[in-house]
């Protein structure tokens, strides 16, 4: 039985759950205010990308390897990237800005990037399938032959993504040239993704080369989903899960070695 000074852990869920939807609201009201769609934008904003890069790669009629519609090719890949590349964008210096926060015993670091996470998955989410069931409706592209392979793709790319955030954003609040060196290498890593080719479409060379980046399994796998037989899928799930976990490992040290020099203001 708990101890009256010991809450219970329900009592600590319940907790735990006010103090992260209050961070939701205090993250969507500073991102997007009330004004004009307000936090419509959450997912309104990735749509306009996701549409702009479909109409840009359609207009100039890219190569991508494959005979599959440039729309679906399009929609699968930049998704795919914005799920995993603006987490660690919005984590990374979060913790500056909020040392205010921290006077409050029940919040953690791992709140406030967690709050942060929660929104920008819910963003590419939205965005994905909405565009998605438009794309399908208006007779572009084919729904998933297997809509389950697609979601346990793109909640495994999400979890990569997510504990890259978080590890980034506990370093950059210690050392600055976390924050230099990110932008660069997120674009970097964009041709590198997987989101502007198809892995069978590589020479060899290129193919195990590229098979080393954990994200370029989640856009395989997406793909793999989505188009079934129409594509040759390369991926390993158990590699992404393991990157994954090994991540999380870090991002969790990486978290409570900060909270531990955090100086509250």
């Amino acid at each position: 039985m708990a101890s009256a000074s010991q809450p219970s852990l329900i009592a600590s869920l319940k907790v735990q759950r006010r103090v992260l939807a209050a961070l939701l609201v205090r993250e969507l009201l500073t991102r997007y205010g009330r004004h004009n769609i307000g936090f419509l934008w959450l997912f309104v904003e990735p749509m306009i990308f996701t549409l702009g890069v479909t109409a840009l790669w359609t207009a100039t009629k890219s190569v991508h390897g494959s005979d599959l519609p440039i729309v679906a090719f399009a929609l699968t890949g930049y998704s795919s990237v914005l799920l995993w590349r603006n987490m660690p964008g919005r984590c990374i210096g979060a913790l500056m800005g909020n040392l205010a926060l921290m006077y409050h015993r029940n919040i953690r670091a791992l709140d406030i990037y967690a709050a942060r996470i929660i929104i920008e998955f819910a963003g590419a989410t939205i965005s994905f399938f909405t565009l998605s069931l438009i794309f399908i409706l208006g007779g572009w592209i084919s729904p998933p032959e297997d809509f389950l392979t697609v979601a346990a793709a793109w909640i495994l790319t999400a979890w990569f993504g997510a504990a890259l955030a978080i590890t980034l954003g506990a370093l950059s609040h210690e050392y600055e040239l976390v924050d230099k060196l990110w932008h660069p290498a997120s674009y970097l890593l964009f041709p590198l993704s997987g989101a502007a080719f198809l892995v069978s479409a590589l020479p060899p060379l290129g193919r195990e080369i590229v098979l080393y980046i954990p994200v370029v399994h989640g856009v395989e796998m997406v793909r793999d989903g989505y188009f079934g037989t129409k594509v040759e899928a390369i991926y390993d799930p158990g590699y992404l899960i393991t990157c994954s976990l090994v991540l999380t490992v870090v991002a969790l040290i990486a978290t409570r070695w900060v909270e531990k020099r955090l100086t509250p203001q």
